[in-house]
Protein backbone atom coordinates (compact mmCIF):
# COMPACT_ATOMS: atom_id res chain seq x y z
CA UNK A 1 0.00 0.00 0.00
CA UNK A 2 2.70 2.59 1.04
CA UNK A 3 4.54 1.53 -2.26
CA UNK A 4 1.58 2.71 -4.09
CA UNK A 5 0.81 6.07 -2.64
CA UNK A 6 4.68 6.96 -2.84
CA UNK A 7 4.57 5.85 -6.48
CA UNK A 8 1.15 8.28 -6.95
CA UNK A 9 3.43 10.83 -4.93
CA UNK A 10 5.90 10.91 -7.08
CA UNK A 11 3.82 11.04 -10.28
CA UNK A 12 2.42 13.63 -9.29
CA UNK A 13 5.62 15.94 -7.99
CA UNK A 14 7.01 14.69 -11.39
CA UNK A 15 4.33 16.52 -13.63
CA UNK A 16 4.46 19.86 -10.94
CA UNK A 17 8.13 20.09 -11.43
CA UNK A 18 8.70 21.80 -14.67
CA UNK A 19 6.68 24.49 -13.33
CA UNK A 20 6.78 24.39 -9.55
CA UNK A 21 8.99 27.81 -9.42
CA UNK A 22 6.01 29.73 -10.57
CA UNK A 23 5.69 33.63 -8.76
CA UNK A 24 3.81 31.95 -5.95
CA UNK A 25 6.25 29.52 -4.75
CA UNK A 26 9.21 31.70 -5.53
CA UNK A 27 8.02 34.44 -3.22
CA UNK A 28 6.56 31.93 -0.22
CA UNK A 29 9.72 30.01 -0.39
CA UNK A 30 12.20 33.29 -0.80
CA UNK A 31 10.41 34.44 2.55
CA UNK A 32 10.66 31.63 4.33
CA UNK A 33 14.34 30.42 3.59
CA UNK A 34 15.00 34.49 4.19
CA UNK A 35 13.76 33.99 7.78
CA UNK A 36 14.58 30.06 8.31
CA UNK A 37 18.61 31.51 7.82
CA UNK A 38 18.69 33.66 10.99
CA UNK A 39 18.55 31.03 12.91
CA UNK A 40 20.33 28.58 11.39
CA UNK A 41 24.04 28.19 12.74
CA UNK A 42 26.50 25.80 10.90
CA UNK A 43 30.14 24.83 11.84
CA UNK A 44 33.17 25.54 9.46
CA UNK A 45 33.00 23.19 6.31
CA UNK A 46 29.21 22.11 6.75
CA UNK A 47 28.09 19.16 5.13
CA UNK A 48 24.14 19.55 5.06
CA UNK A 49 21.12 16.90 3.69
CA UNK A 50 17.90 18.97 2.08
CA UNK A 51 15.15 16.57 2.83
CA UNK A 52 12.06 17.09 -0.54
CA UNK A 53 14.91 19.53 -2.13
CA UNK A 54 12.17 20.02 -4.77
CA UNK A 55 13.86 22.48 -7.22
CA UNK A 56 17.21 23.10 -5.15
CA UNK A 57 16.56 26.37 -3.70
CA UNK A 58 17.08 26.10 -0.48
CA UNK A 59 20.43 24.53 -0.63
CA UNK A 60 21.23 27.35 -3.36
CA UNK A 61 20.82 29.94 -0.68
CA UNK A 62 22.56 27.48 2.27
CA UNK A 63 25.90 27.46 -0.24
CA UNK A 64 25.59 31.49 -0.65
CA UNK A 65 24.99 32.24 2.60
CA UNK A 66 28.15 29.57 4.07
CA UNK A 67 30.75 29.63 1.34
CA UNK A 68 32.23 26.34 2.24
CA UNK A 69 29.46 24.25 2.52
CA UNK A 70 29.05 21.22 1.22
CA UNK A 71 25.54 20.25 0.22
CA UNK A 72 23.45 17.11 -0.55
CA UNK A 73 19.58 17.53 -1.94
CA UNK A 74 17.35 14.24 -1.65
CA UNK A 75 13.65 14.33 -3.17
CA UNK A 76 11.59 11.54 -4.27
CA UNK A 77 10.65 13.16 -7.78
CA UNK A 78 12.74 12.16 -10.32
CA UNK A 79 11.55 15.58 -12.18
CA UNK A 80 12.53 17.83 -8.70
CA UNK A 81 16.43 16.12 -9.20
CA UNK A 82 16.17 17.01 -12.64
CA UNK A 83 15.21 21.13 -12.14
CA UNK A 84 17.75 20.83 -8.68
CA UNK A 85 20.40 19.27 -11.00
CA UNK A 86 19.77 22.32 -14.04
CA UNK A 87 19.63 25.03 -11.31
CA UNK A 88 22.83 24.43 -9.28
CA UNK A 89 24.87 27.54 -9.08
CA UNK A 90 27.25 26.10 -6.94
CA UNK A 91 28.71 23.32 -9.18
CA UNK A 92 30.17 20.07 -7.67
CA UNK A 93 29.44 21.46 -3.68
CA UNK A 94 25.92 20.61 -4.37
CA UNK A 95 24.37 17.30 -5.34
CA UNK A 96 21.31 15.84 -6.25
CA UNK A 97 19.59 12.56 -5.35
CA UNK A 98 16.40 10.87 -5.90
CA UNK A 99 15.26 8.57 -2.54
CA UNK A 100 12.79 8.11 -0.66
CA UNK A 101 13.51 9.91 3.43
CA UNK A 102 12.08 6.96 5.32
CA UNK A 103 15.38 4.85 4.31
CA UNK A 104 18.06 7.56 3.54
CA UNK A 105 20.70 6.34 1.17
CA UNK A 106 23.25 8.34 3.10
CA UNK A 107 25.94 6.41 6.06
CA UNK A 108 25.23 6.84 9.64
CA UNK A 109 26.54 10.63 11.18
CA UNK A 110 27.45 12.03 7.84
CA UNK A 111 25.33 15.64 8.23
CA UNK A 112 26.01 18.64 10.37
CA UNK A 113 22.61 19.82 9.82
CA UNK A 114 19.24 18.26 8.04
CA UNK A 115 16.33 20.55 6.41
CA UNK A 116 13.11 19.46 5.82
CA UNK A 117 11.20 22.61 4.59
CA UNK A 118 7.55 22.45 3.38
CA UNK A 119 7.96 18.21 2.65
CA UNK A 120 7.66 16.93 6.10
CA UNK A 121 3.96 16.65 5.88
CA UNK A 122 3.84 14.97 3.02
CA UNK A 123 5.92 11.86 4.73
CA UNK A 124 3.42 8.92 4.84
CA UNK A 125 5.63 7.32 8.17
CA UNK A 126 7.45 10.39 10.16
CA UNK A 127 8.69 8.36 12.89
CA UNK A 128 10.33 6.19 10.63
CA UNK A 129 11.83 9.56 8.85
CA UNK A 130 12.67 11.04 12.09
CA UNK A 131 14.67 7.75 12.91
CA UNK A 132 16.78 7.89 9.59
CA UNK A 133 17.12 12.09 10.36
CA UNK A 134 18.77 11.06 13.48
CA UNK A 135 21.08 8.26 11.95
CA UNK A 136 22.56 10.47 9.50
CA UNK A 137 23.03 13.46 11.86
CA UNK A 138 26.25 13.97 13.26
CA UNK A 139 26.35 14.21 17.16
CA UNK A 140 26.74 17.86 17.67
CA UNK A 141 24.15 18.33 14.20
CA UNK A 142 20.25 20.00 14.32
CA UNK A 143 17.23 19.13 12.42
CA UNK A 144 15.28 22.36 10.70
CA UNK A 145 12.05 21.26 10.54
CA UNK A 146 9.74 23.73 8.70
CA UNK A 147 6.38 23.28 7.87
CA UNK A 148 2.75 24.17 8.82
CA UNK A 149 1.95 24.02 12.71
CA UNK A 150 -1.28 23.03 13.76
CA UNK A 151 -2.97 23.81 17.00
CA UNK A 152 -3.72 20.36 18.48
CA UNK A 153 -3.53 17.12 16.69
CA UNK A 154 -7.19 16.01 17.75
CA UNK A 155 -9.14 18.20 14.49
CA UNK A 156 -7.69 19.93 11.02
CA UNK A 157 -4.57 17.63 11.28
CA UNK A 158 -5.19 15.43 7.83
CA UNK A 159 -6.01 16.95 4.66
CA UNK A 160 -6.66 13.66 1.78
CA UNK A 161 -5.50 15.84 -1.19
CA UNK A 162 -3.99 13.13 -2.47
CA UNK A 163 -3.19 9.89 -2.23
CA UNK A 164 -1.05 9.68 1.34
CA UNK A 165 -3.09 13.12 1.97
CA UNK A 166 -1.30 15.74 4.08
CA UNK A 167 -0.15 15.69 7.39
CA UNK A 168 0.05 18.57 9.76
CA UNK A 169 1.95 18.33 13.29
CA UNK A 170 1.51 20.54 16.26
CA UNK A 171 4.32 21.93 18.78
CA UNK A 172 3.76 19.14 21.00
CA UNK A 173 3.59 16.32 18.33
CA UNK A 174 6.51 17.28 16.74
CA UNK A 175 8.74 17.38 20.21
CA UNK A 176 7.26 13.42 21.14
CA UNK A 177 8.33 12.54 17.43
CA UNK A 178 11.86 13.88 18.03
CA UNK A 179 12.27 12.63 21.62
CA UNK A 180 11.08 8.73 20.49
CA UNK A 181 13.85 8.96 17.70
CA UNK A 182 16.56 10.68 20.24
CA UNK A 183 16.00 14.13 19.54
CA UNK A 184 16.09 17.02 22.08
CA UNK A 185 13.91 19.78 21.24
CA UNK A 186 15.19 23.21 21.16
CA UNK A 187 13.10 25.72 20.13
CA UNK A 188 10.01 26.70 18.16
CA UNK A 189 10.02 30.07 16.31
CA UNK A 190 7.18 31.00 13.55
CA UNK A 191 8.57 32.50 10.34
CA UNK A 192 5.75 33.23 8.42
CA UNK A 193 2.10 32.80 8.85
CA UNK A 194 1.72 29.27 10.32
CA UNK A 195 4.76 27.93 8.70
CA UNK A 196 6.89 26.90 11.67
CA UNK A 197 10.78 26.32 12.63
CA UNK A 198 11.33 23.41 15.05
CA UNK A 199 15.15 22.95 16.11
CA UNK A 200 16.20 19.73 16.89
CA UNK A 201 19.78 18.81 18.01
CA UNK A 202 20.95 15.19 17.67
Amino acid sequence: MNSDRLSKKEKFFDRWAPNYDCLLTTVFYQAIHKRLLEYVELPEQPKVLDMGCGTGRLLNRLATSFPTLQGNGLDLSREMIHQAQQCNQHGVRLTYTQGNVESLPFAEEQFDAVFSTISFLHYLNPQQVMLEVKRVLRSSGCFYLVDTAVRDDISGNYIPFFSGGLRFYSHQRREQLGRAAGLECLSHHYLLGSALLTIFAA
